[in-house]
């Protein structure tokens, strides 16, 4: 073993062993591997930068926009909403379309985000439907989750690991695989997981009877408020016109950090032309000015807002239960609740730090973290992926909220108002682009990356998207330099004769027992990674030995390969394996233990199918 090999090795270790640990974003992770081996001179520059201009990078960049155009244009929501109205009052035939639709949604627009677009738009949807057949949308979530993940071997385009594994082919100068190679084990995959879903698994989900927590879109606006027990904490307060409060901007005033108070609205009396004084309430901003006589509607604890009202001489108003909660929740003013996306640019973040109130002029009132209800000092809490946040406001900028599907989704209430329609009449036009693309894909006339790419255009200049700066804000940056950042690392695993070494061993060990033990070992060692760290770095680490374990063996590479990018999508044993599994949990209310036991369950039970379909459809 060389020096430089030995250095790559401890490099690739600590890069993998700082992924599980996930207190670093993966890409700086990433990025820090590829300056090391570049600082050290095992990579060139040229290889070092090789990542940012390989064709399947730019492709995923490009396909995160055409898939931001599908669900922006409002064609993935009508299609799932269609879909899924099929059920009818059944149950089982619930929970079958919603994992066919699921799978396919991911296989046709969103594999490559592993399937997190797809439950964003599915899961206020599955969840409503639940409620109508008054069943726990626990039975339903969790196989959305996995059925999106399943999806991703539908096609080759459909998740980041086949591009990955299709490079490897294209780099040692083998045929490529077409667009619908991967369509026959990717239809044994979705329909593996739909037989054990439905039974084993169906069994092992959660049957808990239909609470408010889970109530979706279908519980109203009072009952959300009842169950994170809002009505305790709110209070109206007067400002006299000899308050020092007067004349204050409320962002000056940090009243969440100092009293662990909201305030929510004012009312305040303004002169007509006819010089009558008119109430009017409206939603408290940032900036506002508090002027005399003016009443604010607080949230928070009893204590902290009499010791408010004390120190700036405000009056505590006594008001009716039954009035407060007319006007809390009415037509003007609403109550929802929000999940937090995988990716978010709200994770890691406070509210106070993406300006939520400026930007949506809505108060979050609460947060649920897994179960934990946290109400003081939110402003100042680091959001993570799937807490679910209440939010309070006009009914206008709620339906703002529910429109950013890169950030957030909404769960709870929403205006009766509101109209579940396309607006702008865009989703014909990007249904006819998608087509078109796979269209290119399949005749092959153009290179892939140049297909995608002339759709994600097409995307942009037809409305479908509403401007270039919505659609770089749509790519998920995070991953896109991950994907560039590993490309140099496989390269200097290579370089360094790493991948010859790690193939050579393996093919010592099972190589004697035959292809199948060969094939089984891969599939194994890149499930289990998968769980752990992101399938695309999962699949550009592996993929490359297991090229070389099979042209040494003399076994065709395509098993082989098409093994690795299937394990790497079978990323279903904890909530945090996959985004799509964070995304549900809150959602759904599920335990570490219910990923578990029905994730592992499943793994087995594909992993031993693939072992056995796979040659079938690709001989050794």
């Amino acid at each position: 073993m060389t020096q430089s090999m030995l250095f790559t090795f401890i490099i690739i270790v600590v890069t993998i062993a700082t992924f599980i640990q996930g207190k670093f974003r993966a890409d700086l992770v990433a990025l820090t591997a590829l300056l090391v081996l570049s600082i050290t001179g095992i990579l060139t520059m040229e290889e070092a930068l090789s990542g940012f201009s390989n064709p399947v990078v730019i492709m995923i960049a490009g396909l995160y926009i055409v898939s931001a155009g599908a669900f922006g244009s409002g064609l993935a929501e009508r299609l799932g909403s269609y879909f899924l109205s099929l059920s009818g009052n059944s149950e089982r035939k619930l929970f079958v379309i919603v994992m066919l639709t699921a799978g396919l949604f991911s296989g046709l627009f969103s594999g490559l985000f592993s399937g997190t677009a797809t439950v964003a738009v599915l899961l206020p949807i599955v969840t409503s439907m639940a409620l109508k057949q008054k069943t726990s949308p626990s039975r339903f979530l969790l196989p959305l989750a996995y059925a999106s993940s399943l999806g991703g071997v539908l096609m080759l385009i459909s998740n980041s690991p086949n591009m990955i594994v299709n490079d490897v082919l294209r780099k040692n100068e083998f045929d490529t695989f077409d667009v619908f190679d991967f369509t026959p084990i990717g239809l044994v995959v979705l329909g593996a997981g739909l037989i054990f879903m439905l039974t084993a698994g169906r069994k092992l989900l959660p049957n808990e009877a239909v609470t408010t927590r889970n109530s979706g879109k279908d519980i109203s606006a009072s009952e959300l408020a009842g169950m994170y027990k809002v009505y305790d904490r709110l209070f109206y307060l007067n400002i006299p016109e000899e308050s020092d409060i007067v004349g204050e901007r409320l962002s000056g005033l940090i009243l969440p950090i100092k009293y662990e108070i909201t305030v929510i609205e004012i009312t305040r009396k303004i002169k007509e032309k006819s010089l009558r004084q008119k109430s009017q309430t409206f939603s408290a901003k940032a900036d506002e000015i508090l002027h005399p006589d003016d009443i604010i509607l607080v949230f928070g604890e009893e204590e902290y807002v009499k010791r408010l009202a004390e120190d700036y001489d405000l009056e505590l108003k006594k008001f009716n239960a039954d009035a407060i909660k007319k006007h809390f929740l009415g037509s003007k003013f609403g109550l929802t609740e929000i999940l937090i996306v995988p990716h978010s640019d709200y994770e890691n973040q406070t509210l106070k730090d993406v300006h939520f109130r400026e930007k949506y002029q809505c108060n979050v009132l609460a947060i649920n973290r897994k179960g934990e209800y946290i109400q003081a000092d939110v402003g100042t809490e680091q959001l993570q992926s799937g807490d679910a946040l209440l939010i309070h406001g006009e009914w206008d900028n709620i339906n703002r909220i529910s429109a950013d599907l890169q950030d957030v989704i909404v769960i709870g209430s929403e205006s009766e108002e509101k109209e579940h329609t396309d607006p702008l009449g865009k989703a014909p036009i990007a249904a006819g682009i998608i087509g078109i693309m796979l269209i290119l894909l399949a005749v092959d006339i153009m290179p892939p990356v140049l297909s995608v790419l002339t759709a994600a255009f097409l995307m942009i200049v037809t409305g479908c998207i509403r401007s270039i700066e919505e659609a770089y804000q749509q790519i998920n940056w995070e991953s896109v330099v991950l994907l560039a950042a590993m490309v140099p690392l496989a390269i200097a695993l290579n370089n360094t004769g790493g991948a010859k070494l790690i193939s050579n061993g393996i093919n010592e060990v099972l190589g004697g027992f035959g292809p199948y033990a060969l094939l089984s070992g891969f599939y194994l060692l890149t499930m289990i990674l998968a769980q752990f760290i992101s399938n695309a770095a999962t699949a550009f680490l592996i993929a490359p030995i297991a090229f070389l374990s099979a042209v040494t063996m003399h076994h065709s590479p395509y098993p082989f390969l098409l093994c690795v990018a299937v394990a790497a999508s079978m990323a279903f044993s904890t909530p945090v394996a996959s985004p799509t599994n964070a995304l549900v949990m809150t959602a759904g209310e599920y335990k570490y233990k219910d990923f578990a036991l029905i994730g592992i369950l499943l793994q087995i039970f594909i992993g031993l199918i693939m072992i056995v379909v796979i040659p079938l459809f690709f001989p050794f």
